[in-house]
């Protein structure tokens, strides 16, 4: 059975010819239509228009209302953005509700030259100068290949009708500044400039997939990445970069890494949008930023065990103990006492954490612990340690610690258990 496709309508003649287009073509479409209420009346307009056309069409539609201010206030940015983000975080909402299998936006040639110049002036790689692609993830973009003087011919040649958004005539935008004042004045003195730019981005997209295939090539693991090799090549740091680019990570940052693993500066780090990239002896690795300040604490019932996310098996014994019963990493125990800690939970490593290490005197920093081991950031995010009344009794797989101790022979301990 196919899956119905998500049809983002605005009223538009884009929007409109893509639902034509899909329904000609056989497609199960549920239409979704934004009403940003920011041009008055001429938003209530677009979507009593939508409304109608999908009642004439037999299309089924979601419409959803958006305070736009409102969502600026909270979050910043400008009013292009806050549109943008809202419109596409509902449209992937929808997308699950109705179990859809795409959302079919209406971008065409003539987004994809103004998409070229923006990029152009933001400065960027060949990724942004190859502009949109045809699916990108669940967006799905059916005419890119269709000019709008193709998309208005179409809807004239079917009769069909559509609403013009009047912002579209005001220059406020770079967009539209874009396509009513610059592109009109290039066409003036080269003619075939659109053409020409379209054949550009076709050739630069087709150079990407190159280059993305030959990074992945060379960088098979983009978690943990081998320094020694990669140091090697004369662009390093511009294979870094589109390897990684993706996890947030800038161009100078990657310099910046590079130069560091270069010069043996182990335990630097560098945050990027989400991740963390961390240089070590003989790796990168690059794990997800978590805020372990803000985690959330497993409580453990010492009478159970836990199941997830680690097994934690705790056994009430009663034979006479001897230190062999346990290797201090993997299996430890201790003193009944224990069971009268009132707040005994699993959680990962906080800056500051210390630990009594058990056959040592004081106490010591977690994080000397994980640099005895020689973890990197990743393994140092993933590890657990067992803390009851806020003291940290254990450090899952690597050390226990003397509190609560079990004295030789004991008949009354508890054997934790990994």
């Amino acid at each position: 059975m196919q899956h119905p496709v998500i049809v983002a309508l605005s009223g538009g003649a884009d929007s409109v010819a893509l639902l034509r287009v899909l329904l000609e073509a056989g497609c199960d479409c549920h239409a979704a239509h934004c009403n940003f209420h920011l041009r008055g009346e001429e938003s209530m307009r677009d979507e009593r228009f939508v409304r109608e056309l999908c009642d004439k069409l037999n299309v089924p539609l979601s419409v959803k209302d958006f305070d736009v201010p409102a969502f600026q206030l909270e979050h910043g940015g400008s009013v292009e953005m806050a549109c943008r983000t809202l419109r596409y975080t509902w449209f992937e909402l929808e997308l699950k509700r109705l179990e859809c299998s795409v959302i079919a936006v209406a971008h065409h040639a003539d987004d994809q030259i103004e998409t070229f110049f923006l990029n152009l002036m933001r400065g960027t790689g060949i990724k942004g100068l190859a502009g949109m692609e045809r699916l990108n993830g669940n967006i799905w973009r059916p005419l890119l290949e269709l000019t709008r003087q193709d998309i208005l011919d179409y809807l004239e040649a079917i009769g069909q009708d559509y609403v013009t958004d009047s912002t579209n005539a005001v220059n406020d935008y770079r967009r539209n500044q874009l396509r009513n004042i610059v592109l009109p004045a290039i066409e003036q003195q080269f003619p075939q400039a659109r053409l020409r730019i379209l054949d550009t981005m076709s050739n630069l997209s087709c150079d990407h997939e190159l280059l993305r295939s030959l990074v992945q090539d060379t960088i098979p693991d983009e978690r943990n990445i081998d320094i020694k090799q990669l140091c090697h090549s004369d662009f390093a740091d511009t294979l870094l970069y589109h390897r990684i680019r993706h996890l947030g990570f800038n161009r100078d940052q990657c310099v910046q890494a590079i130069e560091a693993a270069r010069r043996g500066h182990s335990g630097r780090q560098f945050t990027g949008e989400g991740h963390v990239m961390t240089i070590n002896r003989q790796t990168l690795s690059i794990a997800p930023n978590i805020d372990n300040s803000k985690q959330q604490e497993i409580p453990l019932d010492l009478h159970q065990g836990l199941q997830s996310p680690i097994q934690l098996d705790i056994l009430h014994n009663t034979a006479p103990f001897s230190p062999l019963m346990c290797d201090g990493k993997n299996k430890v125990a201790f003193n009944t006492e224990i069971l009268n800690c009132q707040r005994i939970v699993l959680r990962h490593w906080k800056r500051g954490d210390r630990i009594r290490p058990f056959g040592m005197n004081g106490s010591k920093l977690v994080s000397d612990l994980f640099a005895d081991y020689k973890l990197d950031h990743a393994a140092k995010q993933s590890t657990w340690l067992l803390e009851a009344d806020g003291i940290i009794l254990w450090v899952l797989g690597y050390r226990a610690s003397s509190d609560f101790p079990v004295a030789k022979e004991s008949q009354d301990y508890l054997i934790f258990k990994i």
